[in-house]
């Protein structure tokens, strides 16, 4: 009842960044100050940082925060992870799920840590190929597993709002390393992303 999540923004980025803002209204040809817009560049400025602020966070940090030795050697997967991040090509969203499993040799993670490193990354201006990349390198280079695996699938308002404007096209990224690069045990997690276990 008592908990209450407060938002901290730099007060100088906000400033700067506001007023880009409102030049950037007033160029498309929109009047800053009508009623509606008033406020918009704050808002704007603060949703940015918002979305951005994965810069700000050490992703091999919060892993090691919840590392635990652990005798535990079969597959572990976090799949449906929700992600949205933003396309460093034109600033505009792109959002989906990743599924990913890593095999321990020696450590565990605690679950929530590794959605938290998906989004550190996701945070960031992006392209889905190196967000996929940089997930699964943090977790091979932190944890030292017998491999990882991960599977990206998003839809990019890039293609869907502009340019070919297909609306119903999802891209899908995967990585592989240690023991998923054996087709058994790639096939076996596959397997498991696909199935409707609940």
């Amino acid at each position: 009842m008592n908990y209450k999540k407060k938002e901290t923004y730099n007060t100088k980025v906000t400033k700067e960044l506001s007023e880009k803002y409102e030049l950037l209204l007033d160029r498309l040809g929109e009047d800053p100050t009508r009623e509606g817009l008033i406020k918009t560049p704050e808002r704007a400025a603060k949703a940015m940082q918002f979305l951005t602020h994965g810069y700000d966070l050490d992703a091999k940090k919060i892993l090691k925060s919840a590392m635990f030795k652990e005798d535990y050697s079969e597959m572990v997967i976090v799949k449906d992870i929700e992600l949205y991040s933003l396309c460093e090509h034109h600033l505009l969203p792109f959002f989906g799920k990743a599924h990913i499993a890593y095999i321990p040799d020696g450590y565990i993670v605690g679950l929530s840590k590794i959605p938290r490193v998906v989004d550190v990354f996701a945070r960031r201006l992006q392209v889905q190929e190196r967000l996929t990349h940089e997930v699964l390198h943090c977790i091979e280079d932190t944890l030292k597993p017998l491999g990882v695996a991960i599977v990206v699938e998003a839809r990019h308002m890039c293609m869907m709002m502009r340019g070919v404007q297909k609306q119903n096209s999802v891209t899908t990224t995967s990585a592989f390393t240690g023991a998923f690069k054996n087709v058994e045990t790639r096939t076996e997690f596959l397997n498991l992303v696909n199935a409707k276990l609940h």
